[in-house]
């Protein structure tokens, strides 16, 4: 099971935070988010309470992980590459162990 990082002391902050990555992580490749011809489900995802934020979504019969990162003034959105539904969820497991990146 992940080891989840407990929620700020706001008490309000209910989410799921994503560990720091350990060293023998999987890196993944992140591209800007790019158009889709069908509608996005939102399938998982992780408390936006934090700078960097995950999301694994659904389009078109393929999963991907969307990263949204606050950096400053400025949000930058990218995702993964598309994966069939299988590794999809073992790539969503190992973002939320920090064995991915």
């Amino acid at each position: 099971m992940a080891e989840l990082l407990p929620p700020p002391s706001n008490d309000s902050c209910l989410g799921i935070h994503v560990p720091e990555p350990r060293p023998n992580r999987t890196v993944l490749r992140w591209a800007p988010v790019q158009p889709t011809a069908g509608r996005v489900r939102v399938r998982a995802y992780t408390c936006d309470c934090q700078p960097t934020f995950y999301e694994l979504c659904q389009a078109g019969g393929q999963l991907f992980i969307r990263r949204t990162q606050r950096l400053g003034a400025r949000v930058l959105v990218d995702e993964s590459e598309p994966f069939r539904y299988a590794k999809a969820l073992i790539m969503w497991t190992k973002l939320m162990e920090g064995l991915a990146w």
